[in-house]
C-alpha cells in the first residue's frame, strides 16, 4: 500500500513538473511575441512618419553595395588595389540624410585629401633627399607641427563651423602617408590610390544625394519653420482656451510631458541647433531647380531666433494654467470673451504668416487685422472696468487701513509694549516668565483677528494678480507679433517670394483652421 502511494505521489510531482514547463514555456513564447510584436509596430512608425528615412536606407545600402564591387570584381580590384576599403569607409561616413550634409562631408573629405596627400608627397620627396637618421627626424618634426597647427586651427569659429571635418581628414590622411613613406618605398602610389577611392567613394555619394530622390535641406528648413510658427499658433490660443474652460486643472503638477500645448511650442525653444545645422548645410547646396532662388538660410536662422523670444511668452503663458495662486472662475469669466478674441487672432495672424512661407508668397498687408486691434482694446476697456479687483477692496488705502488696524491691536496689549522696552536679556526671560499665561490669552483675543485681517486683505488683494500677469503676457505676445511679421516679411523680400494676390480668399472653419495644409509651389 505504501508502495503504491510512493508510486503515485511521483507520478503526480511529474505531471506537476511538466505542467510548470509547459506554462512557463506558453508565459516566454507569449512574451515573445508581444516584444516583436511592438518591434515591428515601432519599425513601421519610424517610416510611416517619414518615407524619406526608407528611401534614404535603400540608397545607402546601394552605394555600399556599388562600391563593394571594386573589392569584389577581379579586374576592379586588381587596378584598385587592398585601398578599395576607403571607399566603402567613405560611404558610411560621407552619405548623409540631406544633400547639403552629404556636400558638406564629401567636399571636406576631397579637399582634405587632396591638399593632404600634395603636401605629405613634397615633404617625402625633401626627406628622401637626406640620409636615414635625419629622414626619420624629419618626419617626427612635420607630424608634430602639422598636428599642433591643424588642431589649432580647428578653434577658429569658421573653420570649426565649416571645415572642421576636411581638418581631421586632412590630418588623419598626412600622417597615414607621411609616416607610412619611412617604410614604404612608393609613396605616392599610397597617396594616388587613397585619392582614387576618396572619389570614388564621395563621388557615388553626391550622385546619389543629388539625382536619386534628393532630400534638400534647404526645404527641410523651409518645412521646419513653417511648422514651428503654426505650433505656436496652435499653443498660444490652446492655453486661452484651457485657462478659461470649465474643468479642473492640475494645479502644482508637472505634466508638461504629456501636455499637447507643450509638444506644439517644443519644437521652437529646441530649434536653435537644428536652425544652424540646417542652415549651414543648405548653404552647401545648389540651385536646385531652375526657377528656384537660393534659399535665404540666414534669414530663417533669424527668423528662427525671433520665433524662440515669441515661444518664451508662450511658455509663461503655458506657466498660469499650473500656478499654485489662481484667479477664481467668477473672476476670469468677467474677461474671457475679449482674451479669447485677442487669441484667436493672434493665432490667425501666425497661421496667415506660416501659409504665406508655406506657399512662397508675401503675407497678406491686412495679417494684422482690424480685428485683433478691436480685441486688443476691448481688452483694455475690460481691464479699466473692473478697477477694484487689481487694486483691492480699499483701494490706495488698503496697507494704511492694515496699519492703523495693526497700531489699533497693539494699543490695547500694553504689555507688548513693554516687551519691546525692556531689551536686555535677564529682564526679558524674567517678563516672560512671569506674563506668559497672561500673554497667551491676549494674543489669542487680539493677535488672531488681526493676522486673520490682514491674510483676508492680502487674498483679496492677490485674487485678479494671476490673471493680471495672463493677460499682460498676453498682450506681449501681441507686441511680439510686430516682430514676427517684420521677419517674415523680409524673408519674402530676399527669398523673392511672389505676391500676394487679393483673389485667392482662403475660408477656414473656426474648428479646422489649425489643421489647414495648402500645397506649396514646386520646387523641383
Amino acid at each position: 500500500m505504501c508502495s503504491i502511494d510512493v508510486a503515485a505521489s511521483s507520478v503526480s510531482s511529474k505531471y506537476s513538473a511538466t505542467d510548470v514547463l509547459k506554462n512557463r514555456v506558453g508565459v516566454y513564447m507569449e512574451t515573445t511575441k508581444k516584444f516583436l510584436g511592438l518591434t515591428c509596430q515601432k519599425i513601421l512608425k519610424v517610416g510611416r512618419d517619414d518615407p524619406r528615412r526608407a528611401i534614404h536606407s535603400v540608397k545607402v545600402g546601394l552605394s555600399l553595395t556599388l562600391v563593394s564591387l571594386l573589392y569584389l570584381l577581379e579586374p576592379l580590384f586588381n587596378g584598385i588595389g587592398q585601398n578599395a576599403i576607403w571607399a566603402v569607409m567613405t560611404v558610411v561616413v560621407v552619405l548623409e540624410f540631406t544633400a547639403g550634409a552629404t556636400l558638406c562631408k564629401g567636399l571636406n573629405r576631397g579637399l582634405g585629401t587632396l591638399l593632404a596627400g600634395s603636401l605629405a608627397f613634397l615633404f617625402e620627396y625633401i626627406a628622401r633627399e637626406t640620409g636615414k637618421v635625419f629622414c626619420a627626424i624629419f618626419i617626427g618634426a612635420l607630424v608634430f607641427l602639422i598636428g599642433a597647427m591643424s588642431t589649432y586651427l580647428r578653434f577658429f569659429p569658421t573653420v570649426k563651423k565649416n571645415y572642421d571635418y576636411g581638418v581631421i581628414i586632412f590630418l588623419l590622411t598626412f600622417n597615414l602617408i607621411t609616416i607610412s613613406s619611412y617604410r614604404v618605398e612608393d609613396v605616392l602610389k599610397i597617396a594616388r590610390e587613397r585619392l582614387y577611392t576618396m572619389a570614388i567613394g564621395s563621388g557615388v555619394c553626391i550622385v546619389m544625394s543629388l539625382f536619386i530622390f534628393p532630400n534638400w535641406s534647404g526645404e527641410n528648413l523651409h518645412n521646419f519653420s513653417v511648422s514651428k510658427i503654426e505650433g505656436l499658433a496652435k499653443s498660444i490660443e490652446a492655453c486661452v482656451n484651457e485657462y478659461f474652460s470649465d474643468r479642473e486643472t492640475n494645479v502644482g503638477k508637472d505634466n508638461s510631458m504629456e501636455d499637447p500645448i507643450y509638444e506644439n511650442y517644443k519644437a521652437v525653444l529646441d530649434s536653435k541647433s537644428i536652425d544652424e545645422t540646417l542652415a549651414l548645410h543648405t548653404s552647401w547646396e545648389p540651385r536646385h531647380s531652375w526657377h528656384c532662388d537660393p534659399i535665404p538660410w540666414q534669414q530663417y536662422v533669424k527668423l528662427g531666433a525671433v520665433l524662440r523670444h515669441f515661444g518664451y511668452t508662450v511658455v509663461a503663458l503655458h506657466g498660469c494654467l499650473r500656478t499654485e495662486i489662481q484667479t477664481p472662475k467668477s473672476v476670469r469669466l468677467l474677461f474671457k470673451d475679449p482674451c479669447t478674441r485677442l487669441a484667436t487672432e493672434v493665432s490667425k495672424a501666425l497661421m496667415e504668416l506660416a501659409d504665406s512661407i508655406r506657399n512662397r508668397r508675401q503675407c497678406s498687408p491686412e495679417v494684422l487685422s482690424d480685428h485683433l486691434h478691436q480685441a486688443l482694446q476691448d481688452l483694455d476697456t475690460a481691464l479699466k472696468s473692473q478697477p477694484r479687483l487689481f487694486l483691492g477692496p480699499n483701494g490706495p488705502n488698503n496697507t494704511a487701513n492694515m496699519l492703523a488696524l495693526v497700531a489699533e491691536t497693539t494699543r490695547l496689549k500694553p504689555e507688548k509694549q513693554l516687551s519691546s522696552v525692556k531689551t536686555e536679556s535677564s529682564a526679558l526671560y524674567e517678563w516672560k516668565s512671569k506674563r506668559v499665561s497672561k500673554q497667551l490669552e491676549v494674543e489669542g483675543r487680539f493677535l488672531r483677528p488681526t493676522l486673520s485681517k490682514i491674510a483676508i486683505t492680502s487674498l483679496e488683494f492677490s485674487e485678479a494678480l494671476p490673471f493680471a500677469a495672463f493677460a499682460a503676457l498676453l498682450v506681449e505676445a501681441v507686441a511680439k507679433l510686430d516682430l514676427v511679421i517684420e521677419e517674415v516679411e523680409e524673408l519674402g523680400r530676399i527669398a523673392c517670394f511672389k505676391d500676394f494676390d487679393d483673389h485667392v480668399i482662403v475660408d477656414v472653419d473656426e474648428k479646422s483652421k489649425m489643421e489647414i495644409n495648402l500645397p506649396s509651389d514646386p520646387v523641383e
